[in-house]
């Protein structure tokens, strides 16, 4: 792994307490990697396989699911549901030779600024780690 590589992050950010919590982090000014593309969903329940899919078929080394804090979820059970597909994907993931861990779910509040900055850092040195993402390794060759 070279020392230049900066991974591809996507974050699929509900609207309500993932999304407000980077825009949080955002007015406090704290400091975490440019990396991290985050991609507003009105709610983790919209969450789909097929949207990790893609993110990765499109170059992400990671990608991860913010949503609301369990039992707090502005759709009743969003956040759970989307932490099923999570699990699922992780399942399959490792079925197919990728690390599970290239995927994430995560809940927070939308008070939680500098805990959104914490699981940016957090999830972009797992993905260093891990190094660029095989998907993409086999769409350039």
């Amino acid at each position: 792994m070279s020392e230049e590589f900066e991974p591809r992050v996507i974050a699929f950010c509900c609207q309500y307490c993932a999304y407000s919590a980077a825009d949080m982090a955002g007015s406090m000014r704290l400091q975490y990697p440019s990396n991290v593309e985050i991609v507003l969903i009105p709610c983790t329940g919209r969450f789909d396989v097929i949207l990790a899919l893609k993110a990765f078929e499109a170059g992400a080394d990671g990608v991860y699911v913010a949503g609301c804090l369990v039992g707090n979820c502005h759709f009743l059970d969003g956040n759970i549901r989307a932490q099923q597909r999570v699990d699922y994907l992780q399942k399959e993931l490792k079925n197919i030779g990728i690390e599970p861990e290239r995927l994430a779910m995560y809940n927070l509040s939308a008070s939680q600024g500098p805990r959104f900055a914490e699981i940016v850092n957090e999830f972009s040195e797992i993905i260093s780690r891990l190094g660029p993402s095989p998907i993409k390794k086999n769409l350039a060759a």
